[in-house]
This record gives structure tokens, sequence and C-alpha cells, in this order.
């Protein structure tokens, strides 16, 4: 057999696990870690640090009053923090969908 014939599919459908068993997450059909909708998210949530980092600048310099524009920074931070962080756990969210689907169909429990 050379490396140029065509490849067999050994099996249609999904596979069986035996009970107990938990399939490493990179090589199966039903991966999370393989959707780039699910690396956005995590990505996203890790920026809202950053806009968090911009809401508690904001307001602590303006309680001390060094910064002109302190309550806007602030205000501007903690928007930016809540819009972030709600995008990001939808993208989690969607970018799952494929392992929820998969729970539901063979009833697995983990």
């Amino acid at each position: 057999m050379s490396a140029h014939a065509d490849s067999e599919v050994m099996f249609s459908g999904e596979p069986e696990y035996l009970d107990g068993y938990v399939p490493t997450s990179w090589d199966s059909q039903h991966s999370s870690l393989q959707r780039s909708l699910t690396w956005l998210g995590m990505a996203l949530i890790l920026v809202a640090t950053a806009a968090a980092g911009l809401f508690v600048f904001g307001f602590a310099s303006d309680s001390v009053g060094s910064q002109e524009n302190g309550l806007m920074l602030g205000t501007v931070g903690g928007v930016l923090t809540v819009v972030i962080l709600l995008t990001g756990f939808a993208f989690v969210h969607f970018g799952r969908s494929a392992y929820r689907d998969y729970k539901k169909r063979t009833g697995r429990v983990h």
C-alpha cells in the first residue's frame, strides 16, 4: 500500500467508547478545542481584564484627582468590560455546542 492510495474509512458515525473511558480532547469529533469560536471567546475573556484595568484606573484616579477624565475612563472601562465578557461567554457557549450535542446524543455524563 502506498502513501498515495485512497484512504479507507474505518467506520461511519460515532465511535463507540468503553464505559468509563473519557476520550482525549484533541482528537474527538465533538472537541470544543478544535473550534475557533471557543478560542476567540477565551481570548475575549482574557482581553476583558485590560478593560477591567481601565475601569479600576479611571475611578481610582478620579478619587485622588490625578486624572481630568477619571469618571469617563472608569465608565468606559466598565461598559467595555461587561460587553467584552458577555461576548466572550457567548462565543465559548456557541463554540461548545458540538460537545453539548454529543452529550445529548450519547447520554454521556462527564
